[in-house]
């Protein structure tokens, strides 16, 4: 089956997508042959639409199955599309790139250690999960270093033992350490994964691959 892939070149597609169980979210300048591998990799349906009329999609949403949280430069037009599938909520924060911030399956949320407490109360209401601040590798842009599925949870290599272990407990799942793209540990900018499958950046070498299957449940 189909894993590696890029987007127009780009083997970023964490930066310009987003996905959950039930959809992926693309701009719309992806080629639709792209668009249907990944579909059919991910078995969801697509949504596509530019967010603040911009196409770096997966730093600016986080979502699960119960809905997402969204850019507060998002258009009133481009949100209509995303709730045609689930519940779409503003992140009324300063900081405004949602998919960077937030680290989310469809029970728990690890989101920036810096975040207010009405974002994260925006966050535990939207999308029906458990919210925690955290860092990874001392990272606080928790939603690039990492992806969670419902599953398991693959994060940054340099993340310390103090942090698989607060992850493992809060998400109640397998957790471990790998890399994308040939060497990045910035899982979140090149994996999209769910309960079903997953696509990578196409620099994502076979031992990263093995990686991902194994922390993923996919083997």
């Amino acid at each position: 089956m189909l894993r590696r892939l890029s987007f127009n070149g780009n083997p970023c597609l964490g930066v310009f997508a987003t996905n959950t169980d039930d959809v992926v979210i693309l701009p719309p300048d992806v080629p639709p042959k792209t668009v249907q591998k990944t579909c059919n990799t991910l078995g969801v349906e697509a949504v596509r639409t530019f967010i603040g009329e911009s196409s770096v999609l997966g730093a600016l949403i986080a979502g699960n199955s119960h809905g997402f949280v969204i850019s507060s430069y998002a258009l009133r037009e481009e949100i209509a599309r995303i709730e045609e599938y689930a519940p779409v909520a503003r992140l009324p924060s300063k900081m405004t790139a949602a998919g960077n911030l937030i680290l989310v399956n469809d029970n728990v949320a690890v989101v920036h250690p810096s975040m207010e407490r009405r974002a994260m109360d925006v966050v535990k209401k939207t999308l029906h999960v458990d919210v925690h601040k955290g860092t990874i590798a001392r990272l606080k842009t928790v939603g690039m270093a990492a992806v969670a599925t419902n599953k398991g949870v693959l994060v940054h290599p340099k993340a310390s033992t103090s942090e698989l272990e607060f992850l493992e407990e809060v998400f109640g799942l397998p957790v471990d350490i790998g890399t994308v793209n040939h060497g990045s540990g910035l899982i979140g900018s090149a994996l999209l994964a769910n309960s079903k499958g997953y696509v990578v950046g196409s620099e994502t070498t076979g031992p990263e691959l093995g990686r991902i299957e194994d922390a993923l449940s996919f083997v």
